[in-house]
């Protein structure tokens, strides 16, 4: 076990935790339009070219392009109008040399035509003539059969989570069906006498549970199943049986409030108990989040969170998400913390050396430039979270940062 007599840093918890979980490798068939956020299990190769036929890609006359070699304004070529290709039919007519065919955009370009003049270069003359005031190379202003994606090409690789636009890619190829890796199920359990329903008013010496909800929001957006276990009390007989049936029916395992260091800590018990290969870390040198505990259950990763929200939130993102993502399937060139911005820093920072700080900050626009000022608060005030636009990091190896230091910003979603 690492981090219990000397912290241990983020990035080596990181790589020590990851090393242990393995995608949980079962898969399903789920329908196109129930496959958006799931993560593709088999690589899929397009079964056709797309586009199946040459299209404009711009409102204008289907033509040969050595037909308007040399047009301008000032010297114009003239081109009658042989026809039209109407939306949504194949072209009726093979385009003649020396000739033009009326065209928009999408529609499929004519036998004999190699290019596509923009309406905008052309000037009517008459209903059968026009004049072209400026010349276009072959290929200009169309999309070529098989130039979005070949046959047999690799439309998504396996280990993609499928955006909107990947969907898209997929019903323009005709593709209904996508093996995806099942979804996989967190188990949620808060500990902890002093932790009363959040729909409940506390006693004095009682807190509202916000840690379950918090928690199953982050995993919610990965697209994960949520079992709640309630609250447990800090008792053995109580504790240990939650656990195994947490372990039992779930993928990944997160109790909080039970990962600190002292006598009533039943987490790092609870966890031994269950067998090999245990416990894997408890502390790391992060702030917040410095007593997380981490450790595994034949191949279930099991995480004892702080019990202050924001740090039980902190370390959800560096460590359970990713355990999630792997778990789930992603490739772990892809595993990553979301999206950034770059920024300059408002003000001083100040921070300890030889842990990693995650200072939560609002970013203003002024003077042309984003800037990013930290949210002043307790460490365990979850308000802190909400006022917050993202994080920035300072590193171990720094005692803070200072005024204007670019930083990069990132986002809550």
């Amino acid at each position: 076990m690492l981090g219990r007599s000397s912290l241990i840093s983020v990035e080596a918890a990181q790589h020590l935790l990851l090393d242990h979980v393995q995608c949980v490798g079962e898969t399903e068939l789920v329908a196109l339009e129930d496959a958006l956020d799931r993560i593709v299990a088999v690589a899929i190769a397009a079964p056709e070219d797309l586009p199946s036929h040459p299209r404009s890609t711009m409102d204008g006359y289907a033509v040969v392009a050595a037909d308007t070699f040399g047009a301008s304004e000032s010297m114009p070529c003239y081109l009658p109008i042989q026809g039209e290709v109407f939306m949504g039919e194949m072209p009726k007519q093979v385009l003649s040399r020396g000739s033009c065919m009326r065209i928009a955009t999408g529609g499929l370009l004519p036998d004999g035509a190699d290019s596509v003049v923009m309406f905008e270069h052309t000037v009517p003359v008459d209903d059968s003539l026009i004049e072209i005031v400026k010349s276009v190379g072959k290929g200009a202003n169309i999309i070529n059969r098989g130039d979005d994606i070949e046959s047999g090409s690799i439309a998504l690789p396996a280990g993609r989570r499928l955006l909107p636009q990947d969907l898209g890619l997929l019903a323009g190829l005709g593709i209904t069906r996508v093996e995806v890796y099942r979804k996989i199920r967190f188990g949620i359990i808060s500990t902890g006498d002093e932790i009363v329903a959040y729909d409940s008013r506390p006693e004095p010496g009682k807190v509202r549970n916000i840690n379950s909800i918090t928690l199953a929001g982050q995993a919610r957006r990965l697209g994960v199943e949520i079992n709640d276990y309630g609250i447990v009390a800090d008792q053995q007989e109580s504790f240990f049986p939650a656990i195994e049936e947490a372990v039992a029916h779930n993928d990944v395992v997160a109790f909080s409030g039970g990962s600190s260091v002292g006598t009533r800590d039943l987490g790092e018990q609870a966890v031994a108990m269950l067998g090999s290969p245990g416990v894997l870390i408890h502390g790391v040198a992060l702030k917040p989040g410095k007593p997380i505990l981490i450790g595994l259950h034949d191949a279930t990763p099991l995480f004892g969170l702080p019990g202050h929200p924001v740090s039980a939130m902190v370390c959800f993102d560096l460590f359970v998400a990713p355990a999630m993502q792997k778990l789930m399937g992603y490739k772990e060139q892809s595993l990553k913390s979301g999206p950034s911005v770059d920024a300059v820093l408002g003000r001083n920072i100040a921070s300890a050396p030889g842990r990693k700080d995650i200072v939560r900050v609002q970013l203003r626009f002024s003077e042309g430039f984003m800037q990013a000022y930290p949210v002043l608060g307790k460490s365990g005030s979850i308000s802190t979270l909400s006022r917050a636009h993202g994080y920035i990091v300072i590193e171990e190896a720094l005692q803070g940062l200072t005024a204007e230091t670019p930083v990069k910003v990132y986002l809550y979603q």
